[in-house]
């Protein structure tokens, strides 16, 4: 693991939404998290379990009801939504330079930094295209480069790889974790996919069904940097049935209650 990466701790998160019925809805209940400077995590677990909410207490952008999200100041923080949210109207090249722009950078500053991100993920020749001249591939790693070019300390990702095609999505896998080894941004990613938690990661957290708690932190023991043929091995097959074992046993425990 880097230690360029933030450190993050999440003490008692809980959020309550306002739906104008008694007491509001609950998604999130006393979670009680640390990561690790330069660590990629990721977070599996039901839809609606408050995964997304909880990735954007960590981001600032939503507040917790009780409890607190902590992190170093200053720390520059980037988010990858699962729609690339790109600008039409902008080239490659200016769709990866957007974020520095809106921050305020001035162009001797976001244009090298845009450069070296699309460098960075594959894209470098491709800076006049448009986005709808890319496939769904080249659309999520231009979403990334627009990321990386902030250099955050960490890096929020919220299902991007969800939808692509299986093939595809190894191959974005794979970039990914090799992205994150050269950045050293601290890394943590939402997914339904439990293969894609372990292959990437190096713990997993498992949600319970709203209101969200965490049920279990699984270590992924495998070294860096992790071969296509680690998903084929038996070691894989048994961490990935372990993390999928606890999503089922909570699931059984809510179906018989």
């Amino acid at each position: 693991m880097s230690d360029k990466g933030a450190a993050v701790g999440l003490e008692g998160v809980s959020k309550r939404f306002d739906t104008r019925k008694d007491g509001g809805l609950l998604a999130l209940d006393k979670v009680e998290f640390a990561l690790r400077p330069g660590e990629f995590v990721s977070i599996v677990g039901p839809s609606g379990c408050g995964k997304s909410t909880l990735l954007r207490i960590m981001a600032g952008l939503v507040a917790p009801s009780t409890g607190r999200c902590t992190r170093p100041d200053g720390i520059e923080t980037a988010f990858v939504f699962q729609e690339a949210a790109l600008l039409p109207w902008r080239n490659v090249e200016r769709n990866a330079q957007l974020l520095m722009e809106l921050e305020g950078h001035s162009p001797d500053s976001y244009r090298p930094r845009a450069a070296e991100a699309l460098k960075l993920v594959g894209l470098a020749g491709f800076e006049k295209s448009y986005p709808h001249q890319l496939s769904g591939g080249m659309r999520m790693r231009l979403s990334l480069a627009r990321a990386l070019a902030l250099r955050p300390g960490l890096l929020l990702l919220d299902e991007p790889l969800a939808a692509v095609d299986e093939l595809t999505r190894d191959v974005l896998q794979e970039e990914l974790s090799s992205l994150w080894r050269q950045a050293g941004f601290t890394g943590v990613l939402v997914t339904h996919n439990v293969h894609e938690a372990v292959y990437l990661s190096n713990r997993v957290v498992v949600m319970s069904p709203r209101p969200g708690r965490i049920l279990d932190v699984i270590d992924v023991p495998f070294a860096f940097p992790r071969a296509p043929e680690l998903r084929a091995s038996a070691d894989f097959a048994a961490l990935t049935g372990q993390v999928t074992s606890v999503l089922r046993a909570q699931h059984h425990a809510q179906a018989v209650a």
